[in-house]
């Protein structure tokens, strides 16, 4: 289920989602000129991290291959740091639909966790 479009595309909205949270709380949580430098500095990184650490076989190329270990907990990590980042800057409420549609992705992304677990 982990590679169905439905699912594939939901995984592409909250890698999105993820970034803007990063981009927000940079700028929520700065002034002066490091105010847009963290807000666009932040999701950059993340989005570079996201394409160059990837392990072979995942759709994509991999530039730097990593076990499916690591690339699944970088993975959770990006997703609960922008968790974290909507709950510090007060959206909570959307702190908890973002966590719970993560969850739930995860979740039917069973098989791909699977994959990664033995890669």
């Amino acid at each position: 289920m982990g590679s169905h479009p439905i699912n594939l595309a939901l995984r592409f909205l909250l890698e999105i989602a993820a970034l803007l949270a990063l981009g927000v709380w940079g700028w929520q949580k700065s002034e002066g000129w490091l105010r847009p430098l963290l807000a666009f500095g932040i999701p950059v990184v993340a989005a570079v991290l996201w394409a160059t650490f990837r392990v072979p076989g995942d759709p994509g190329a991999a530039p730097v291959a990593v076990p499916g270990i690591l690339r699944l907990i970088f993975e959770l990590g990006l997703f609960a740091l922008a968790t974290w980042s909507l709950y510090s800057v007060q959206a909570v409420i959307l702190a908890w639909i973002f966590g719970t549609i993560v969850v739930v992705h995860y979740i039917f992304s069973s098989d791909r966790i699977l994959w990664l677990l033995k890669q």
